[in-house]
């Protein structure tokens, strides 16, 4: 009997970051064909390449043949493989931006412009992005934040373990689109109104200080702790290996930032949360504000 293999299927949009997604995924230690024809990933499943976990990259460079991606998804299924699809997503105005900015081509443009070629791709797409099991919107992604997010959801596959994720953001600067659970942290005081304290983060002792030292960011800290104990192990129990849960003020500065990374302290002393990672999605945003204000 042919042995079986964890397969995630990567497609989306032109433009939206298959390779930099393919590539995090083999520095996690997955096997990875770009481009591969659909109709043939049982056929690659099936020769035993030596290795678990199998990533294939199919979108519409197939042409014609982009059709006969769902039956295979289905024969890979039914020979008893464990199948997703990972399908990568951007706006029409972030992916008009950047095929701009590397002046290359899209794919099904011809001569008729970018914008009917994207519309053109995302009809050619609809029955895979139907199909997918995990949709990230890259939009507001840079390749580094994309990588991050590919590495966070399927990196630990390959592992028992379940990878969490505290996310510090700022509302000004839009919702995380890979947030499981979000939590709101505005009703604090903000220390941007303190001027000794405005122009530092919620790393630093003073400002964790000002938003820690209050009986009702002790409260609203021991409940998502009481939450996420209960909680997490039942994740895990389904089967789920990753969690990113995100905490958003208005410029994901000080109190988010500060409230991630005394969540984090907590859940590193469990069992359950011992591996738990921190982003700071927006603090570089601030400090960039600050230096061209100087």
């Amino acid at each position: 009997m042919n042995a079986l293999h964890r397969i995630l299927v990567i497609t989306g949009m032109s433009g939206s970051g298959k390779s930099t997604a393919a590539r995090a995924l083999e520095d996690a230690g997955w096997w990875c064909i770009d481009n591969l024809p659909a109709a043939l990933l049982p056929k690659v499943a099936a020769l035993g390449v030596g290795q678990d976990f199998l990533a294939f990259v199919v979108d519409v460079r197939e042409g014609v043949y982009l059709e006969a991606a769902p039956a295979a998804l289905a024969e890979l299924r039914a020979a008893g493989h464990r199948v997703d699809v990972l399908f990568l997503d951007a706006t029409d105005e972030a992916l008009t931006r950047r095929y701009s900015e590397t002046r290359r081509r899209h794919p099904l443009s011809a001569n008729d412009g970018i914008n009917k070629g994207i519309a053109k791709e995302r009809a050619a797409l609809a029955a895979l992005r139907e199909q997918a099991q995990h949709i990230i919107d890259t939009s507001a992604l840079n390749v580094h934040e994309l990588r991050r997010v590919c590495t966070e959801r399927f990196a630990t596959e390959r592992s028992d373990g379940m990878a969490l994720t505290l996310v510090s953001f700022g509302f000004k600067y839009g919702i995380p689109s890979n947030a499981d659970l979000l939590f709101d942290a505005r009703f604090l005081p903000n220390p941007f109104f303190n001027p000794d304290l405005r122009t530092l983060s919620g790393r630093e002792q003073r400002v964790a200080d000002f938003v820690l030292d209050r009986p009702e960011t002790q409260a609203f800290l021991d409940r998502i702790f009481a939450f996420l104990e209960a909680m997490v192990p039942l994740y895990r129990r389904e089967g789920k290996t990753y969690l990113t849960i995100a905490f958003g003020c208005t410029g994901g500065r000080h109190r988010s930032v500060a409230i991630v990374h005394a969540l984090q302290e907590r859940m590193r002393r469990t069992s359950w949360g011992e591996a738990c990672q921190t982003w700071d999605r927006d603090l570089e945003k601030a400090e960039e504000q600050d230096a061209r204000m100087r």
